[in-house]
């Protein structure tokens, strides 16, 4: 299947940047790629029409039609586009998060393999990198861990590695389930379970000792009882997918639901940030 390629200029302000991937969505976007300037947006080619995108008061207001960059990208070259503008990368010197095509690093603890699809998430945004440092430094073995907005896997994956027993992994996207199904085929691990949906796809009877949630502020105000709820006493959670200026608006959010901040981590402007729940 092909899919239309459009790069976007990126809003200043998060909120906008996320009212933009909700208006395209709406439109048939299926996937997208934030990058420190730029939106990629992804569409099947039957459904891309220009008139949809200047339909969006955004692009209009901003004067940014002629910024517009359109691509057409046969199904049959994604990996081509992968290993072109996807290289490993390499966390905190121990995590090795490579595509199949790569050669294999010794002396990595942890090796992930990705395969290339639609749904990114593999280290090369600032938010997943940060939220992998996080997991490297924790041992979560024998943990019960939830993964919201699990794009390839890569954290789940990582999760699983780690020596958690069980992990979820729930992503609104459908390239982002079968992709991570996929991936954790390649890394053989067996103890993920993956969900199409949101926040109310949370098993309700079930209680999680980790939870990861890299998605966007306002996902995550909106949702934060959801994974307050769904965390056991004491239990870990970490958030990403925001800019340094909105890091006061998930802290005010976090403590409605006894989420005391502990620690964060900041990249080119991104932050995640660690929250324990009190007892």
């Amino acid at each position: 299947m092909n899919y239309y390629q459009v790069s976007f200029p990126v809003p200043v302000e998060q909120e906008k940047s996320d009212i933009l991937i909700a208006l395209l969505s709406a439109v048939g976007y299926e996937s997208f790629e934030e990058q420190s300037k730029v939106l990629i947006a992804y569409i099947q080619e039957d459904s891309y029409d220009l008139d949809d995108i200047l339909s969006i008061d955004y692009i209009n207001s901003c004067f940014v039609k002629q910024s517009l960059k359109v691509e057409l990208i046969p199904d049959k070259n994604w990996n081509e586009v992968w290993e072109s503008n996807y290289p490993p990368v390499i966390i905190e010197n121990s995590c090795y998060v490579r595509a199949p095509f790569h050669e294999p690093i010794d002396g990595m603890k942890h090796e992930i393999i990705i395969k290339p699809k639609m749904a990114f998430g593999t280290a090369h945004h600032e938010t997943t990198y940060l939220m992998i440092s996080f997991l490297l430094e924790n041992n979560l073995s024998g943990q019960n861990v939830l993964d919201m907005g699990c794009g390839s896997g890569v954290l789940a994956i990582l999760a699983s590695m780690k020596g958690a027993e069980r992990v979820t992994a729930i992503d609104i996207d459908q390239w982002s389930y079968e992709n991570t199904k996929e991936n954790s085929e390649i890394n053989v691990i067996e103890n993920i379970s993956v969900v199409v949906g949101g926040a109310e796809m949370i098993p309700g009877d079930m209680k999680f000792d980790t939870i990861m949630a890299n998605i966007n502020k306002n996902i995550l105000l909106q949702d934060m009882k959801f994974y307050a709820n769904a965390l056991n006493n004491s239990g870990q959670i970490y958030f990403s997918g925001f800019y340094i200026q909105d890091f006061n608006d998930i802290c005010i959010e976090s403590e409605k639901y006894g989420l005391l901040f502990t620690e964060k981590k900041e990249k080119n402007n991104w932050v995640a940030a660690a929250f324990r729940k009190q007892n």
